[in-house]
């Protein structure tokens, strides 16, 4: 917080100045990404301290930010009054542009109050004025009023990406466009905090088009079959289930057996006859070891009976699944 800001607050008991600053902390943390918010903090320090000038000063951003331009002008005017400094002047002309008074944004800009201004004060009244000159359809006057020392300048300054930015736009309003490139080309090589779009307009003007890598149009096309590959085979491994044992059902004697004469059978005959009655069923091939395409899954099945029962034993793990 600045050291004028303390000395302001000093004068305010010690919890009422601690919650303002705390606010006015909130103001100047959010201000650029969340300007809505920094509202809700000005106005807040504005009802504990509307006497401060540096609350009228930061309400009178916050509400700038938020293209109030009507409250922003009256809390910049209050806090004029408060200090007496003249600081604020660009920033009260520009007001009066949103305001769609251009006019007395100009005249603003011929006042004495502009040769008391610092340097960044006065290059930010140039831009003012130039932005006017715009809005009142004078482009090639927009282009003279931003012809200045600082413009030719070769040192770096914190408003020097922003000048030279401005001053490309205004050529190629009027159709100077390789001029345009080249001081759109000098905007980038000065933008160090990246305050300006200089990249993007040289792009356009080279006809160079950015495709979105997140475009959601790609994301509609249908996808194609994947072959599972190795990689799949560590990260999901299929299931087997346990083959299922049959029990062996007792053979019945066929229909066109003969049946032995009671009374013309001997006993060789019946015990041949007993004993193949009472012998098991021989095992089936459903009791076989799994088929190797469950044991790998990725081998393409193989025909015959054990492909079969690979099969039948797939179907039945999808059904579960």
């Amino acid at each position: 917080m600045d050291k004028s800001v303390r000395q302001e607050l000093q004068s305010l008991p010690k919890t009422l100045a601690e919650d303002v600053a705390r606010n006015l902390v909130m103001v100047a943390r959010l201000l650029d990404s969340e300007p809505e918010q920094a509202y809700g903090y000005a106005k807040v320090a504005f009802r504990l301290a509307s006497r401060v000038a540096a609350v009228r000063e930061a309400l009178g951003f916050a509400a700038y930010a938020n293209e109030k331009y009507s409250e922003a002008l009256a809390e910049f005017r209050a806090a004029r009054r408060m200090t007496g400094s003249v600081e604020l002047w660009p920033v009260m002309a520009d007001c009066e542009r949103g305001l769609g008074r251009p006019e007395r944004a100009l005249a603003m800009a011929g006042e004495p109050e502009v040769h008391k201004l610092d340097k960044a004060g006065q290059v930010e009244m140039r831009l003012v004025a130039a932005g006017a000159r715009r809005d009142m359809d004078q482009a090639e006057a927009a282009v003279v009023t931003l012809q200045s020392p600082e413009l030719a300048s070769s040192s770096v300054q914190p408003w020097t990406a922003r000048l030279r930015y401005a001053y490309a736009d205004a050529l190629l309003a009027v159709g100077r466009e390789d001029e345009a490139r080249e001081w759109f080309g000098k905007a980038l090589e000065a933008d160090q905090s990246g305050s300006t779009d200089a990249s993007d307009r040289l792009a356009e003007l080279d006809g160079v088009e950015f495709v979105d890598a997140l475009d959601t149009e790609a994301d509609d096309e249908p996808t194609a079959a994947r072959t599972p590959d190795a990689s799949d085979a560590e990260t999901e491994e299929p299931k087997t289930e346990e083959p299922k044992t049959e029990e062996p059902k007792a053979q019945e004697p066929e229909a066109n057996e003969p049946k032995a004469d009671a009374e013309g059978e001997d006993e060789k005959d019946v015990e041949a006859s007993e004993a193949s009655e009472e012998a098991p069923a021989p095992e089936t091939d459903a009791a076989a070891q799994p088929s190797t395409f469950l044991d790998n899954p990725f081998r393409e099945p193989q025909s015959g009976p054990a492909a079969e029962d690979a099969s039948g034993h797939d179907g039945d793990h999808d059904k579960q699944d």
